[in-house]
């Protein structure tokens, strides 16, 4: 039997027309399993409960907040669209390639995921420690496929930025995870039923 090593491993960059389909999502949902386990580990370091965090409120106000950030950043996002080059706002075609011929539910899937694993870690975990300033810019390096340009990449902080606000405002993680998976459906949307019309 052979023995694995992991110096064998080679890790090699790849342009968004490299991936395949089945590499892509296999990517999202490591990454997102990843995200989700990171946010657990350390929310309970924190000595907090991350079911306590999950709890859905008695009070709907969640939902204000979150759907009125989601409401105010589509409207700036067509904004920029309007104002600004197409290829200022480019993030090297990951999106596109993501959701141009995925099915409906799964969007709405892939929505849901990410918003629920990446606000756990970054709103539920990170901004605990740190604050809405530092989560913001880890946020926005995360990011990475937008730090080629400073126009997205600013976005990308404000928008964590207000994400941060309204975890802080409404009391609720749910509300910054009402906004992430109305924003990330939206524009999912928007790619597929361009490229199919």
């Amino acid at each position: 039997m052979k023995k694995f090593k992991f110096g064998d491993i080679k890790i090699k960059k790849a342009a968004p027309q490299e991936l395949t389909d089945r590499l892509l999502l296999a990517n999202l949902y490591f990454t997102q399993a990843l995200t989700f386990i990171i946010g657990l580990i350390w929310i309970i370091l924190q000595k907090r409960n991350p079911l306590e965090l999950l709890q859905i409120p008695n009070s709907y106000d969640f939902l204000a907040w979150g759907l009125g950030l989601a409401l105010a950043m589509l409207l700036v996002d067509l904004l920029l669209t309007r104002v600004v080059p197409e290829n200022t706002m480019d993030d090297g075609g990951i999106n596109e390639l993501l959701f141009r011929s995925r099915p409906v539910w799964h969007i709405v899937l892939l929505s849901a995921i990410v918003a629920v694993c990446e606000e756990l870690l970054f709103r539920g975990a990170v901004q605990h420690g740190f604050g809405i300033y530092w989560t913001s810019i880890l946020f926005a390096v995360i990011h990475v496929r937008y730090l080629r340009h400073w126009l997205p990449t600013g976005w990308v902080f404000l928008s964590s930025y207000g994400l941060g606000y309204i975890y802080v405002m409404s009391g609720s993680l749910w509300a910054p995870i009402v906004c992430h998976f109305v924003i990330d459906l939206f524009s999912g949307l928007v790619i597929r039923y361009r490229r199919e019309s």
